[in-house]
Formats: structure tokens, sequence, C-alpha cells
């Protein structure tokens, strides 16, 4: 039997909620399936902060190292100052384990109200790359005379060609085997050493993929764009601090961030990648069951669709689209159904033989030959 080791970090507010539907619809996923796995609950967030004054250690890296991927709640209390658990630990294990990539699809799928007036499923089936270790999320800043009138604060944002080039080189590889179309987003009229070094960047990677249609679009058009003409985007590939934004815009096309999730891919290997839906903690929620589960539900298939349990991570995803499609609203007390009532009703559906989502799913995308810690994209003449 294939078995995977995967650790849990649950987190804070809504994140154990959602986590643990999740977890309920991976158990019945391993019966249909024929895989197990051998969970390791990790204990970090604000609780254990505020009680320890521990965030990302070298012991829980080790420790974090020892399995093949990782599934986050979420994390963010309002006991903690903002900042200090999303540094100290979110990005800290994005820089320790290398999670270059940030794959964020942002799909319409059939049934699922969306806000945007006669959008289709047809016209909304897009993935974007966020860069994930470098830009403005750094850390790197200073400030001067804090606390006067004379204040000045300085923040920095790094982008380097090694870093751009690992993120482009996956876009492109994930164009090919999409509809072989790729667009740069940034702010290169006004931001131009760092919009110059990412367009030189997709220029030179993509000469070795002729066969891709190349286009760009500052980040402002994008938010305008976006909305009105998701058909126009197949691979968009941007910077982190860009990325974060514009996929926030993107979970809200595509029915609310309860639905979003979100792959941080270690691209060879080295360190397990982490997968997690992109809303955030939502204290003011805790513990009411009013958090739809099924952004992290489609995290936890994105997560075995890496791990090379494709046909699991098809199953989960029509089970999740068939019950949110039935939901009469995607979040709150008027979904019908608490967190753990979503989650058992897709549990129930997974195995039970229902059609692919229409269109391209990024569990193929992710469904790569080299199984564990796979980033789910061949380069040609090779497996990934």
């Amino acid at each position: 039997m294939r078995n995977h080791r995967i650790a849990v970090v649950p987190g804070d507010g809504i994140g154990p909620e959602v986590i643990d539907a999740s977890l309920e619809v991976l158990a019945a996923a391993e019966s249909a399936f024929g895989f197990s796995t051998r969970l390791t609950r990790i204990e970090a967030g604000a609780r254990h902060y505020l009680r320890t004054g521990e965030l990302w250690t070298a012991e829980l890296e080790e420790q974090l190292r020892g399995h093949d991927a990782v599934l986050f709640g979420a994390m963010g209390d309002p006991a903690v100052k903002p900042g200090i658990l999303e540094r100290g630990f979110i990005l800290a294990m994005r820089k320790a384990f290398q999670q270059a990539v940030n794959l964020r699809p942002v799909k319409l799928y059939e049934g699922v109200a969306t806000p945007i007036a006669g959008l289709t499923p047809e016209r909304c089936d897009l993935v974007i790359v966020r860069e994930n270790t470098e830009g403005a999320y750094v850390g790197r800043g200073s400030t001067v005379h804090a606390g006067t009138p004379h204040a000045v604060a300085v923040q920095e944002s790094v982008n380097t060609r090694p870093g751009i080039e690992r993120v482009v080189e996956y876009s492109f590889r994930l164009a090919q085997q999409r509809r072989k179309k790729l667009t740069l987003c940034h702010k290169k009229n006004i931001l131009i050493e760092a919009g110059n070094l990412w367009q030189d960047t997709v220029d030179e990677v993509g000469a070795r993929y002729p066969d891709v249609e190349v286009d760009y679009v500052h980040v402002d058009a994008m938010c305008f764009h976006l909305p009105v003409a998701p058909e126009r985007f197949d691979v968009v590939v941007t910077d982190n601090l860009f990325g974060d934004i514009i996929t926030d815009l993107g979970a809200v096309i595509q029915g609310g961030m309860g639905v979003a999730a979100s792959a941080n891919l270690n691209l060879d290997g080295s360190a397990p990648s982490m997968f997690e839906a992109i809303h955030g903690s939502a204290p003011d929620i805790a513990g009411r069951g009013w958090a739809n589960p099924v952004g992290a539900v489609l995290s936890t298939a994105m997560c075995l669709a890496s791990l090379g349990e494709r046909e699991a991570a098809l199953a989960i995803e029509a089970a999740a689209v068939q019950v949110l499609a039935a939901l009469p609203e995607l979040s709150g007390p008027g979904m019908g159904l608490d967190t753990a009532g979503v989650g058992k009703e897709i549990a129930s559906l997974v195995g039970a033989g229902l059609p692919q989502v229409a269109g391209r799913s990024v569990m193929e995308d992710l469904a790569g030959t080299s199984g564990k810690h796979g980033a789910g994209v061949s380069t040609p003449g090779k497996s990934a």
C-alpha cells in the first residue's frame, strides 16, 4: 500500500475546523483509492506562541522535513500583533523549505455562484503562479526616528534572477501542458528595475518554449481584466506582493475566499511542499461552524495530486464541487450545513464515481510522473 507522511498544522481561528473537515475527506479517499497516510499533528500558532514564545524553530524544521507534505489551516489572532505569526512562521517555512511557487487556481465551477454577472465556468479557468520567497515579503526594512513626526520607513523588495527564473520556468512548463499561453503581471512602467528583470527573464526562458504565447499586463490593469475577461488568461506569473493581491480578487470571482485553494511548492524535492486554503483565520467566526471548508478540502486534493494520487485528487474535487453547488450560500449560517457537515457530505461522495469536473483541473497539472514532491509539471524530454 502506498503510504504518505503528512504533517498537519491546524493553526488558529477556523483553521482547526477546516482542517478537521479536510481530514475526514482524506480518510474517505484513503479507503476508496488504496493508499494510506501517516499524520503528525503539529501545534503551532497564536496560542502556542503566547504560551511558549516559539515560532519557527530548528527542531520544528527538522521534524517537518521528515514528511512528504504539510497541510496548513490558518494562522493569526488578535492577541498577537500582526506580522509576528505571518513572518515568524508562514514566511519562515516558505523560505526554509524553498517553497518557490505559490500555485493558486482561479476556476469557476459549474453551479457555483459568482458576483460577476454573466460569467460562466468556460470563461474562468486559469492558474496564477506567484513567486513565493522574495519580493516585498523578504521582511527587510528599517525605520528611523520611529515614534516622532519625522519617522522614515524603508521597506525593501528583493528580486533575484535565480528566484525569478525558477518560477518563470515552472510557469512555462505549466502553460505548455495547459492552453499554451503565459501572461507576466507586473508594474514595469514604474518599478523599472524589478520589472525589467522579470521581463528579461520571461523573454529568455520563453525562447525555449516557442509554442507558448506570451503576454504582459500591468497589475492595475489585471484588476480590471481578471473580473470582466478571465478567459484572456491561462497561466499568470507574477511577483510575491502582486500575486497575493490578485489571487484574492480571483477567489472572489470563483465564489469567495472559502473555496480558494493553494499549493506552496518546493520544486526539487529537497523539502516538503505546503498546502492551504487562502483565507485567513477569521477569529470572529471561529467555533460557529460558519467557515466553508471547500478551500481546505481542495488544497488537500492538490496535496494528494502532488504526491501522485491523481485519481483520489480528482474524485475529491468532483465531490467538493457537487456539494458546493448544492449549498444555498457559500459561507456563514446560510450554508445550510456547518463546517463539519460540509466535510461529511464531501467525504460521503468520494469514491462514488462522479464525473471529473469540466475543463482543465489543477489536479492534473500537479499529478506529475515524479510522485512525492513532484511539482506536477513535466519538462520536455524528462520527468519533473
